[in-house]
């Protein structure tokens, strides 16, 4: 059975073995897929494993003779499921591999933001500490996060994690989600999407991308925030309107926006958040942490020895 990973090197650059798939059929690895390019890739492959290479209708209406398509991340937005099912193709995708990672960035931004670690290494590589009178030197604000208010949106695996990290820090934790209050474990209380924005001093999404929750961060929302409060994101980026949230940075209605994604990736340098102040942008690599990296494989590899078994797990279609 053939298989192709049309874009292997975003989840794989060359630390990961492939060979655990390889023993499951004739593998080819492209490191990218132009769109272009996706059928000449596919060619005649039973199993296509794809990251963000997009597979939409059109492109699917043409595989001549595709019956599994991988998704090798937990989003699948990349697939059109629908078309697929139709053409009797099983979609898979690989569910919370990524949870500690991503729960773990979300604090190294907001570290960032308390600490000012970088910076402060950064002064004192150029000098400026040796060159200071007094045994210690900031001219940045530092905070405690202990009796800070974190409101969560969207109380998932991930907000869930990022929730007993907020707990361990002595944060007050919000959360608005689907879970009744019985459900949620102590310490957690659930509170309306306006009654978190008023209360939080650090605002953390966890919801997923979809007809309602897109850009749910705009000015009006904003505005609702108290005044210097943090808006962190390492879900999807539309989940903002990027030139709303850069202008309630350059107001200084929020204290800074903290992001592992945007609407558009790579980004254009016209990107309203790309040198915006205050907005700390990393290139979505919350994700892409070593271990995070070869759980997804794990499950990867599972997936395909379940279809070939004739019980596909992970199905999203």
């Amino acid at each position: 059975m053939k298989i192709v990973v049309l874009d292997g090197q975003g989840v794989n650059p060359g630390d990961i073995s492939w060979n655990r798939i390889e023993e499951l059929g004739e593998l080819t690895v492209y490191p990218r897929t132009a769109p272009e390019e996706v059928l000449q890739h596919v060619g005649d492959a039973e199993i296509a494993l794809t990251n963000k290479t997009v597979f939409d209708a059109n492109i699917i209406a043409q595989l001549k003779n595709t019956k599994y398509i991988g998704v090798l991340a937990t989003g699948y937005n990349v697939v059109d499921t629908k078309a697929a099912r139709e053409r009797g193709i099983v979609v898979t995708n690989i569910p919370a591999y990524s949870t500690d990672s991503v729960a773990q960035m979300v604090f190294a931004h907001l570290f960032n933001v308390s600490n000012h670690v970088e910076h402060y290494a950064e002064e004192t590589r150029n000098g400026v500490w040796s060159r200071c009178p007094d045994f210690c030197y900031w001219n940045k604000p530092l905070f405690e996060l202990a009796g800070k208010t974190l409101g969560i949106v969207g109380l998932g695996n991930i907000g869930m994690k990022v929730a007993q990290i907020a707990q361990a820090f002595g944060m007050n934790v919000l959360a608005y989600t689907s879970k009744t209050p019985d459900q949620l474990p102590e310490g957690i209380r659930k509170t309306t999407l306006d009654g978190l924005f008023g209360a939080s001093d650090v605002v953390s999404l966890h919801c997923p991308l979809t007809a309602t929750t897109r850009e749910l961060m705009n000015n009006i929302s904003i505005e609702k925030m108290r005044d210097g409060a943090i808006l962190i994101n390492t879900g999807r980026g539309p989940l903002v309107n990027e030139a709303d949230v850069a202008d309630a940075l350059a107001s200084g209605k929020l204290g800074a926006y903290c992001a592992d994604v945007l609407s558009c990736e790579p980004p254009s340098p016209s990107n309203p958040l790309v040198g915006a102040p205050h907005a700390f942008i990393t290139p979505h690599v919350a994700w892409a942490t070593l271990e995070a990296r070869l759980r997804l494989m794990d499950i990867a590899v599972n997936n395909i020895k379940s279809f070939l078994e004739g019980s596909p797990t992970n199905v999203v279609n």
